[in-house]
């Protein structure tokens, strides 16, 4: 055995990915074991005569990286390199070797794998990109007063630095049903939030059963769940979502929502994962305060009987009113309250005030509907047109008849709402007293009192 078999022998069964090249002609003579291994060969008799970026690289021309004209015997030159064929990021050690026998020189190339530590490096990088990340996003959220807001700012936070196509928070409704109360979606991405309302609990119990033993949703591809959840199957399917996290907010323990990231990419599952359960508390926060927030308005502009807007509701509705454009007036008086009072009790004199209003807040729930009187319930309809405005009062006429309530209404149209707001009231309400007036003289009910009420 010559001198240069011995230094390939020596080779042969080293941990590092070895070869040597004629560094006259590019040849390949020879590829140690764990080599040959990675590239599926069974020995160098197999590319015999085949240049080394010819096999290495499956390239055609030589390598623009190459370094012959740097080497020389008995140094060695360092560097690092990502070998897009095997997937390996390499730290190459290269130097020339000679044959004493033959003179011919040979390059010798020495690669040890360092992708777990390269790995370890981005996922390093990763997670301060995720601190810089969570600063940015918590600087940003925090410099808006309202909640909602700053949950929004957080979903769209997320949804782009996950490269997530959808983002967003359900939340369980009074009937235990799920909202989806929030959402963020990226470009081009059709919005859902409409379509996701008032879920049936099916389509998430799966889900509920998981979040409650403290676990979490990373589903790479949901054709994974198509026999096992098919209720939540088809509603993702439908939504074109094939990836999914979604994180669980508790409070007190109890699981109050979820929120979650569609079609993240399959490779940043984890990272994905990792980013939710840190933002998980910071939603909690928001949403406590958000709550407290509605209640506080709650307590403040709605009536607490029948939980329709009361006077500063009214007046904050009317602040809000375009002066060029259309506005209605229904003014409306329960009929025969007092006589329910007096010989019934007030329980069912109450009862037929929220019947009332239920009646007022079905037919107008997408207007301005309050309470502003013992008896009296008002209705502010922004930019609604004459012909809107009369077939809503004849729901409303069908609707009383239907739940036996009785209500005077006064109604008034103008097409700009630029009339002192006072001005329409007392008319609407002059006509709600000729209205009122009119069914006392039909069904010849005694009135009582000098102020014509009940």
């Amino acid at each position: 055995m010559n001198e240069i078999e011995v230094i390939w022998k020596f080779f042969d069964n080293l941990d590092e990915y070895v070869y040597a090249t004629d560094i006259e002609t590019d040849e390949l003579v020879y590829m140690n074991r764990k080599l040959l291994e990675v590239y599926g060969l069974q020995s160098i008799d197999d590319v015999k005569g085949m240049k080394c970026y010819e096999v290495l690289q499956k390239s055609s021309v030589p390598c623009g990286m190459c370094n012959n004209d740097r080497l020389c015997a008995g140094k060695f030159v360092e560097w690092r390199y990502y070998n897009p064929v095997i997937d390996k990021y390499m730290m190459l050690k290269d130097t020339l070797v000679e044959d004493p026998v033959t003179n011919k020189k040979y390059r010798i190339e020495i690669s040890i794998d360092i992708s777990e530590e390269r790995s370890q490096d981005k996922m390093i990088q990763k997670y301060r990109d995720m601190e810089s990340f969570v600063n940015e996003a918590l600087k940003d959220a925090l410099s808006v007063e309202s909640p909602d807001e700053t949950i929004r700012i957080i979903l769209e936070y997320l949804g782009k630095v996950l490269n997530g196509e959808r983002t967003y928070i359900f939340e369980k409704n009074r009937d235990g049903r799920d909202d989806n109360t929030y959402e963020w979606t990226a470009p081009g991405v059709m919005p859902e939030i409409d379509n996701l309302q008032n879920l049936p609990p099916e389509i998430c119990e799966n889900w509920y059963h998981i979040f409650e033993e403290g676990e979490y949703i990373q589903i790479p591809d949901i054709e994974e769940m198509r026999l096992s959840d098919p209720f939540q199957y088809e509603n993702l399917k439908r939504q074109k979502i094939h990836s999914i996290v979604a994180m669980p907010i508790y409070d007190a323990e109890k699981v109050i929502a979820f929120y979650g990231v569609d079609n993240p990419p399959a490779f940043s599952l984890e990272y994905t994962s990792d980013m939710l359960q840190i933002m998980g508390s910071f939603l909690k926060s928001c949403i406590r305060r958000r709550n407290l927030m509605r209640c506080l308005e709650d307590l403040s502009y709605k009536d607490a009987l029948t939980q329709l807007g009361n006077r500063f509701a009214m007046e904050k509705y009317v602040r809000q009113i375009n002066p060029e454009q259309s506005v209605g007036v229904v003014y409306c008086d329960v009929t025969g309250l007092k006589g329910v009072n007096d010989t019934l009790g007030h329980k069912a004199g109450d009862d037929l005030i929220l019947r009332a209003g239920a009646c007022l807040e079905q037919v107008f729930g997408d207007y301005g509907v309050f309470r502003i009187g013992g008896d009296e319930l008002l209705v502010l309809c922004a930019q609604i047109d004459q012909d809107t405005l009369a077939e809503r009062i004849r729901q409303l006429e069908c609707l009383t008849a239907e739940k036996d309530v009785n209500i005077a209404v006064g109604v008034i149209w103008q097409d700009r709402a630029d009339t002192h707001l006072d001005e329409l009231l007392q008319e609407a309400e002059k006509r709600m007293y000729e209205d009122k007036a009119e069914y006392y003289k039909k069904t010849g009910i005694e009135r009582r009192g000098a102020d014509k009420k009940g």
